[in-house]
């Protein structure tokens, strides 16, 4: 039987930076200034994964040993799951899960702005995909993109069946742009005779 568990790796980043972040207070949003960012908690690579079961995880993982530190589910773009903070593009707040259901919100940086956007463009892709991947899914099973087949049965009885719509007139042929008649005959051609 095939086993159909699989995962891939969408982003890799070398140095991620993990710090223990104080409770929110109001509801502006968290602030990377509020964190102690010349001293973070753990410092390690970050790997995000899609697996087979629709989920995307950022996993934090030892830089040396690969050995998984915190995985952070994320089910949907622009959650608690995710989310930047105010003050910077290169810090975020993670929602850490454990396997047994335990959640600890943490912020997690980069040193360098571009890993930081590369994450973001990452997650967002993946949802735009799955957005569109589902859209696909919709259309089909209410019969939008279905064209009606059409069985024909050759001299030799033998059946075709075309997935081809046929010409609303039987007359018309499909062609890109109208035929246009010839152009009129001048007067200075040879071949127009007096």
């Amino acid at each position: 039987m095939l086993n159909n568990d699989f995962s891939a790796v969408l982003l890799v980043k070398r140095e991620v930076f993990l710090y223990m972040i104080p409770p929110l207070s109001g509801t502006k949003g968290y602030k990377a200034s509020d964190w102690n960012l010349a001293n973070p908690n753990w410092t390690g690579r970050l790997r995000l994964v899609s697996k087979s079961d629709d989920v995307l995880e950022i996993r934090l993982e030892d830089k040396n040993t690969g050995e998984l530190f915190a995985k952070a589910p994320i089910n949907r773009l622009n959650s608690i799951d995710f989310e930047p903070v105010v003050d910077s593009s290169r810090y975020f707040v993670i929602r850490l899960r454990s396997d047994n259901g335990q959640a600890r919100f943490v912020g997690i940086g980069f040193s360098d702005q571009s890993d930081s956007f590369d994450l973001k463009v990452s997650i967002q892709d993946y949802f735009r995909s799955a957005l569109e991947v589902e859209k696909e899914i919709k259309a089909e099973e209410s019969g939008i993109n279905k064209i009606p087949k059409k069985t024909i049965v050759s001299n030799d009885n033998q059946r075709v069946i075309s997935n081809k719509e046929s010409p609303k007139n039987p007359g018309s042929t499909t062609t890109s742009f109208p035929l246009l008649p010839p152009p009129p005959p001048s007067s200075s051609s040879p071949l127009v005779r007096r």
